[in-house]
């Protein structure tokens, strides 16, 4: 299409599609913009190159001193290919550049862009305990592979391609699933700040699983007891109300006695590693009912004192330290401060749990019996998805309650209870 005399909304269009200085540019500004344009739009000539067909293109990269252009050859197809068909890939392959697909930023490496940008604009939004996941799954396996690729570099055929790869090895699909997570959160951020056109992650696919979902674990109504028996005070407290309420480890240890009514808990706070928070989501943060056991076994805690052991001696601690609308209802023995999740896990419930034979007990697996035990008592999905703080009821009844044998024992044998029904010898 001619452009020569062109109208637009800033001016008119010289005939090389240029507009003028008058648009308010300037001369100086149109040279360069005039450059810009001759630079960006390539067609070089494909050649033979021993066995291949090549093409020279000039490509932007960063490095310590700034963002340079540098010449690149690019393989095209086999020297047996005729020319014609060789031309058609090249302005196949140069499209994205000519079409101004690829920005200036997605000459940035990979590695380059995770620890100037990544790291520290978006890692931070996340909880403690997702951040040290993340960092994980980069350090292991997306700064390995790609570490020196340009982000204009992977696209969607080389991920997926490294994502097939992962059939080969070990790690479970929840293990895979977590690095394809990771690798999207880093190229949305990307494509979100300018860096890329698009998230090339989007629709990609993992390989199939080995096998079929596996059952979660959960904690029996029998096991219960005997655990608690092997789990000192204060612990066994919060892990009883974890069981019994459906509470995030996180929730349990940010909750304050303003937060405790007669017969309701209110969620409002999470504490993980240092880190203070407003809950998961909306719909975590919200007034559950409890079973008026729970209430009193929390207030149980304000008159016990713990014997423990402080270096070579021991030393007698009361468990609530104080006890004020803001302070908290579980309190580290020695300071009162917050406790630490993983220490408690650690160092009570898994040995505990082992004793058992148990060999599968964490506080994810607590807040599952929870969701377990309201189906085991016929409660209703809608109620459960409330009492778990689920956005999605999907969630609860996919994820959370688990399959109980038992359970469904017992409604097979009740069809014979419909009213006409009759089993036939």
């Amino acid at each position: 299409m001619n452009h020569v005399g062109q109208n637009t909304d800033l001016g008119v269009l010289n005939k090389r599609g240029i507009l003028p200085v008058e648009t308010g540019f300037g001369e100086s500004s149109r040279k360069e913009w005039e450059a810009m344009a001759r630079r960006r739009f390539q067609d070089p000539k494909p050649h033979r190159r021993g066995k291949w067909w090549c093409i020279l293109v000039r490509e932007d990269e960063f490095s310590g001193q700034g963002r340079t252009r540098k010449r690149k050859r690019i393989r095209l197809a086999p020297a047996t290919m005729p020319e014609r068909e060789v031309r058609k890939i090249a302005v196949e392959r140069l499209r994205p550049l000519n079409q101004g697909l690829l920005t200036i930023g997605s000459a940035v490496k990979f590695s380059e862009f995770v620890d100037s940008e990544y790291k520290p604009t978006m890692l931070p939004l996340m909880a403690k305990s997702t951040q040290g996941r993340y960092w994980g799954v980069i350090e292991n396996y997306l700064k390995p592979q790609f570490g020196e690729f340009c982000l204009r570099d992977m696209t969607p055929l080389t991920i997926q391609r490294f994502l097939s790869g992962l059939a080969q090895s070990p790690l479970s699909h929840e293990s895979r699933d977590k690095i394809r997570d990771v690798l999207s959160s880093i190229l949305g951020s990307a494509a979100q700040h300018g860096f890329l056109v698009h998230n090339p992650v989007e629709g990609l696919r993992l390989p199939p699983r080995r096998r079929g979902r596996s059952t979660k674990f959960y904690i029996t109504p029998a096991q219960f007891p005997a655990l608690m028996e092997l789990i000192p005070e204060p612990y066994a407290t919060m892990v009883f109300v974890a069981v019994y309420t459906g509470l995030r480890v996180s929730e349990l240890i940010a909750l304050r006695w303003c937060d405790i009514r007669e017969d309701s808990i209110t969620v409002d706070e999470r504490f993980c590693r240092g880190d203070w928070g407003a809950p998961k989501s909306k719909a975590s943060n919200a007034t559950i009912a409890v079973n008026l056991a729970v209430i009193q076994r929390i207030h149980r805690l304000k008159l016990l004192t713990v014997t423990v052991r402080a270096g070579t001696g021991k030393r007698t601690c009361r468990v609530v330290k104080s006890d004020g609308p803001d302070d908290l209802v579980f309190q580290s023995l020695f300071k009162g401060g917050p406790m630490r999740d993983n220490n408690i896990l650690t160092r009570h419930i898994k040995p505990a749990a082992r004793r058992l034979g148990l060999e599968f007990v964490n506080w994810r697996c607590l807040r599952t019996s929870h969701a377990t035990w309201l189906k085991l008592v016929g409660a209703d999905v809608k109620d459960a998805q409330a009492q778990m703080r689920h956005s999605r009821a999907s969630t609860t009844l996919d994820i959370y309650q688990q399959f109980v044998p038992e359970s469904q024992r017992r409604v097979v044998e009740r069809l014979t209870e419909l009213p006409g029904s009759r089993m036939v010898n």
